[in-house]
């Protein structure tokens, strides 16, 4: 396997410091770091991102993750292993993720849970994480990073 290009944000100047401020800035705002890990690997794995799929599964463990929620994020709706705040983040990842799955790309039954759970604030963190690792995978995706290579 091999890339078809090196690393877009390491190509076009001033991308990667960009696309890094940016993940600081909902990293500050409260939503807890498992939650922010556990959004970023469920919209990587709807998206078929190898590499984030891997990096966000490491950190989780580094964060003492069991291996019962990190092998069940992909079916988190079937298990008990995440908090209701947890699930609401999920939900909200999936729904955001995949917009155009639904014609109601974010029913209101996914922001009202989420809104019961998060403040504006933290909402507006847990969009930006989801919007950021979006761009990740589709960078990644589009030029077939492979993980566990350096770009």
């Amino acid at each position: 396997m091999q890339a078809r290009m090196k690393h877009p944000a390491m190509v076009l100047p001033g991308a990667m410091e960009a696309l890094l401020s940016l993940g600081k800035t909902f990293e500050q705002a409260g939503v807890p770091k498992v939650t922010v890990d556990l959004v970023l690997l469920r919209a990587s794995q709807i998206n078929g991102c190898s590499v984030c799929v891997d990096m966000h599964a490491k950190d989780l463990r580094k964060q003492g993750e069991s291996d019962e929620r990190l092998f069940a994020v992909a079916a988190w709706r079937e298990t008990s292993y995440f908090t209701d705040a947890e699930r609401a983040a999920l939900s909200l990842a999936e729904s955001v993720t995949r917009l155009a799955d639904t014609a109601d790309a974010v029913p209101d039954e996914v922001w009202d849970e989420a809104a019961d759970h998060y403040s504006e604030t933290e909402l507006a963190a847990l969009l930006m994480a989801i919007a950021g690792i979006n761009l990740w995978n589709r960078l990644n995706a589009a030029t077939r990073q492979i993980a566990g290579t350096a770009s």
